[in-house]
């Protein structure tokens, strides 16, 4: 029983989910699709910002994956504030804990690695 607990908990590392946060600095709008919200690297010609939303995936097998998740849900955070857009501020990776059990006379162990995402909430008028 033991054994198939500590395998579980490494599946779900593996396939872990993303996490975020947001934070509201501006006026709030109705709550939109994630679909809706774009990514900007570079700031559109005319916006107001809402807030700083960040995110985090840990990542299993693929980093991009784990990438693409933390991105995903930056929009998640930023559509419920209202923002049709994010200006992204920063991505980057950081190192977790060590992870690891005993088991038949071995020790089993790995780092857990999460990508994050950080960015600026905004509501685009123009481009």
């Amino acid at each position: 029983m033991f054994k198939i607990i500590i395998a579980l908990s490494f599946l779900v590392v593996l396939f872990g989910c993303a996490i975020g946060s947001s934070i509201v600095t501006g006026k709030v709008r109705p709550a939109i699709s994630p679909g809706e919200v774009k990514i900007y690297l570079d700031p559109p010609s005319q916006y107001e910002t809402i807030g700083i939303v960040e995110a985090s995936s840990d990542v299993g097998f693929s980093s991009q994956a784990a990438q693409d998740r933390a991105i995903n849900e930056l929009k998640a955070q930023a559509a419920k504030i209202g923002a049709n857009g994010v200006l992204l501020l920063n991505t980057g990776d950081k190192s977790g804990e060590m992870v690891g059990f005993y088991s038949g006379g071995i020790f089993y162990a790995g780092a857990s690695e999460t990508k994050t995402a950080k960015g600026k909430a905004i509501f685009v008028i123009q481009e």
